[in-house]
């Protein structure tokens, strides 16, 4: 008898975040007063400019197909985007539309691997990119950065995991879960490894704009022509202009790789929603009023977070340059206990903490880093303060 599904579908991992996820929801359901920092999302309505130019595109009967690969005026907007605030100089043939960065995430590894190609990404990662290249055949090579330089791998660790296998370097500042931002001159170091190696970049920047302080992010593909023509860019308008739900994503690429990820959309998804992308043109040409106060906002409780952090005994955070989760290392209540219950790793503290305290984090182990536990801001400041303090008093509960 023929095995009923693909051998590809068993190497995809479940996630610890939707079990999490889900057993909050139902002690909601009941009830319950669940604070939950596990949110990847902002907390804000989308811009109410941007709503409007959906209803307008309805209203205008722009309901129907358009290019698979975006339409030419979004685009054209996209390439405005990164040499605007980039210094990246793009042709509309080499832009992407899909419908979220994940979806951009997945086309870039579907384009250019091959069963076996090795994939190097640095740890804490986000969640699905070691998903994403074991179902495109890719094998992940993790390198895991230490807390000591802010969650960020150095150049001779990038070095040291390239092989003859390599294909592809996976990049993400600022970083989903830790909030590392790397600056210019780390983001050249390792451009200059991978122009060495000569080995694709997919540079994940969807968090460009939600960054803190004096900090400034820096993309992979400005670092040189030959860096430019080895990179994919991926960004979208999820984070920045909370349009989570509207499922819009892009990406930038060599003209090679993009005409083949343009072939590939046209017959498994076509285009992105024709509605969302009407929008999108909006928001990506409007001003950034908007986006600022979202950033203020996030920066506030950034700000609070860290000050409360740092007066828990038992647990601390590396300090979050960018994106809105910060990375609570829990590690030294393993091997206490919750009353019968061993506190082990982070699942185990995760599932305690939210029975105990009624607050729901992401455990670490999901993001290769199983000392810490993910916390989002993306709450109200209210909520995230008596989160925390919650925490406080369930660590300090432990024997």
């Amino acid at each position: 008898m023929k095995e009923r599904l693909a051998k590809r579908m068993g190497t995809i991992s479940p996630s610890l975040t939707l079990a999490i996820s889900a057993k909050a929801k139902a002690m909601k359901a009941e009830g319950e007063n669940v604070i939950s920092f596990g949110v990847g999302e902002p907390d804000f309505n989308t811009p109410e400019h941007i709503c409007e130019a959906a209803i307008d595109a309805i209203e205008k009967g722009h309901t129907k197909y358009t290019p698979s690969s975006g339409l030419p005026e979004l685009r054209r907007a996209i390439c405005s985007k990164f040499r605007r605030d980039n210094g990246l100089d793009y042709e509309p043939s080499q832009i992407i539309v899909s419908s979220g960065a994940k979806h951009s995430i997945f086309n870039a590894c579907f384009a250019i691997l091959n069963e076996g190609d090795e994939v190097v990404i640095p740890a804490p990662y986000w969640l699905t990119y070691p998903e994403v290249v074991k179902v495109c055949g890719g094998v992940p090579v993790v390198i895991k950065a230490s807390k000591k330089t802010g969650f960020k791998i150095t150049p001779e660790q990038l070095k040291a995991a390239i092989t003859h296998k390599t294909k592809l370097f996976i990049f993400n500042s600022p970083s989903n879960p830790t909030g590392a931002v790397y600056s210019e001159a780390e983001v050249r170091a390792l451009a200059a490894v991978c122009e060495e190696a000569g080995i694709f970049v997919l540079s994940d920047e969807i968090y460009e704009k939600l960054v803190y302080g004096e900090v400034k992010p820096f993309s992979m593909a400005a670092c040189s022509e030959k860096m430019k023509e080895l990179t994919i860019t991926v960004n979208g308008v999820s984070k920045t202009y909370a349009m989570t739900g509207w499922r819009v994503g892009y990406l930038a690429a060599p003209k090679d790789v993009a005409k083949a990820i343009d072939s590939f959309q046209s017959h498994a998804t076509s285009n992105a929603n024709s509605i969302a992308q009407y929008a999108t043109i909006r928001a990506l040409n409007s001003p950034g009023a908007a986006v600022e106060e979202m950033v203020a906002r996030f920066a506030r409780r950034r700000l609070a977070m860290i000050e409360r952090i740092s007066d828990m005994q038992g647990a601390y955070c590396i300090i979050p340059d960018g994106a809105f989760y910060a990375m609570l290392v829990v590690s030294g209540t393993y091997g206490k206990r919750f009353g019968s219950t061993l506190i082990h790793d982070s699942v185990s503290f995760s599932d305690c903490l939210l029975d105990a305290a009624k607050v729901a984090v992401v455990p670490g182990v999901s993001f290769g880093a199983d000392e810490c536990v993910r916390l989002s801001y993306s709450l109200s400041m209210e909520d995230m303060l008596e989160g925390l303090d919650r925490i406080d008093a369930f660590i300090q509960s432990l024997q």
